[in-house]
C-alpha cells in the first residue's frame, strides 16, 4: 500500500484514530457507515509480559471496517513479545501495525507501556525496531510529545524514525497534559522539519477549519482525528468536500444510520446498563459545541429508562430538534 497519498483534489490522507473505549468496534463500524477516511485502527491491544501472544492476536479481526482498511495498534514494552504479536497480527491480515507510545493511563504507564516509552528513547527504539524487523508490512508509531515534559521530544522522534517505521503520528500533548491542555501544533511542525519520514498530525481537529489550519501551520502529511469524529461523525466527508470545492450537507438519514449501526454492533452479551452508558457517552460527544444540546445533556445523563430503545429515541429526538442536521 502506498501510504499517505493525497487524493485527486489534494485532500491529505485521513485516519480515524484508535481510541480506548470510545473507538470500539461499534463506533468504528458506525463511522464506516458514513465514511470519508482512508484508514481505521483498532483500540490498543495489550501485550502483557506474561501474555500468550497467539491467543491475544485473535482479538484482531481483518475486514471489520470493510471497505476501509483497518490497522491494528498494540501496546507493550517487551521487544520480543511485541515482535511476536506484530507477526501474529499480520498473519491474521493486518495491513499495518501501530505502536502505542501515547496512552496516558496510569495503569498502563505503571507497567512501562504507552507513554512510558517516551521516558527512554533507546527502549522505544528497541521495541519499534523489533516490530519492524518481524514483518514485511508497514509498522508505524503514535507518540505524544513527551511524558512529563518535552525534554526528550527530539530524541524520541529520532529513535522512532531510526527503528524503520513508515510514518509517525504525533499527538501534540504530553502525558501530563492528558486531554485538557490545548494541542501544541508547533511541535508537529517541528517534527515535520526534523524527520524524513511522513508525519501525521493529531490533536484538536474538531472542524474543517481546524484541519486546514493544522495543514497550513505544520505542513504535516496527513491528519488523524479521534474525538472530533465523535463530536461530528461527518467531519471526514466535510474535509474531503472542502478540498474538492463542493458543498456538504449533513444528512439526517445518515445520522440515523450511524446510530443504527452503532447499536447493532454493541456486544449483545453486554449488560443493558453498560449498553446505555455507551449511548450516553456517545450522546455527550455529539452534543458538544451546540448550546441547546449541551443544555439538555443532563436530561440524557440522568435518564433512567428500563430499556435502551427509549434512551435511543430521546437522544435522536434531541438531535432532531437541534439545528445541527438538515433534511429531517
Amino acid at each position: 500500500m502506498n501510504y499517505l497519498p493525497k487524493n485527486e483534489h489534494g485532500c491529505p490522507y485521513l485516519l480515524l484514530a484508535p481510541m480506548e473505549g470510545l473507538g470500539d468496534l461499534a463506533f468504528r463500524r458506525a463511522m464506516t457507515s458514513i465514511g470519508g477516511f482512508d484508514e481505521s485502527c483498532t483500540e490498543f491491544l495489550r501485550v502483557p509480559a506474561n501474555g500468550h501472544v497467539k491467543s491475544l492476536a485473535k482479538r484482531f479481526v481483518a475486514g471489520e471496517t470493510d471497505p476501509i482498511p483497518q490497522a491494528a495498534q498494540i501496546m507493550g514494552s517487551n521487544p520480543e513479545l511485541m515482535a511476536d504479536m506484530t507477526h501474529e497480527i499480520v498473519k491474521r491480515g493486518a495491513p499495518r501495525v501501530d505502536l502505542n507510545c501515547g496512552c496516558p493511563s496510569n495503569t498502563v504507564t505503571g507497567r512501562g507501556a504507552g507513554s512510558s516509552l517516551l521516558k527512554e528513547p533507546n527502549h522505544l527504539y528497541k521495541v519499534a525496531k523489533a516490530m519492524v524487523d518481524s514483518v514485511d508490512i508497514p509498522v508505524t508509531a503514535k507518540l505524544r510529545a513527551g511524558f512529563d515534559d518535552t525534554s526528550l521530544f527530539k530524541e524520541n522522534l529520532l529513535a522512532a524514525q531510526e527503528s524503520g517505521i513508515k510514518f509517525l503520528t504525533l499527538h501534540a500533548r504530553t502525558k501530563a497534559d492528558g486531554y485538557v491542555a490545548p494541542a501544541r501544533w508547533e511541535l508537529i511542525s517541528e517534527a515535520k522539519q526534523l524527520l524524513s519520514i511522513p508525519v501525521i498530525g493529531n490533536g484538536d481537529i474538531l472542524t474543517v477549519q481546524d484541519a486546514v489550519k493544522m495543514l497550513q501551520q505544520t505542513n504535516c502529511d496527513g491528519l488523524m482525528i479521534g474525538r472530533g469524529s465523535a463530536i461530528n461523525p461527518f467531519i471526514f466527508q466535510e474535509i474531503r468536500c472542502h478540498f474538492a470545492n463542493k458543498p456538504y450537507k449533513r444528512s439526517w438519514e445518515h445520522l440515523v444510520r450511524f446510530f443504527e449501526v452503532y447499536m447493532e454492533n454493541i456486544p449483545a452479551q453486554m449488560p443493558v446498563r453498560n449498553r446505555m452508558s455507551k449511548l450516553k457517552q456517545l450522546a455527550c460527544f455529539l452534543f458538544k459545541g451546540n448550546a441547546w444540546l449541551e443544555g439538555n445533556r443532563q436530561t440524557v445523563l440522568r435518564s433512567n429508562f428500563p430499556e435502551e430503545k427509549s434512551l435511543y429515541d430521546l437522544i435522536l429526538n434531541l438531535l432532531k430538534e437541534s439545528d445541527l442536521y438538515i433534511n429531517h
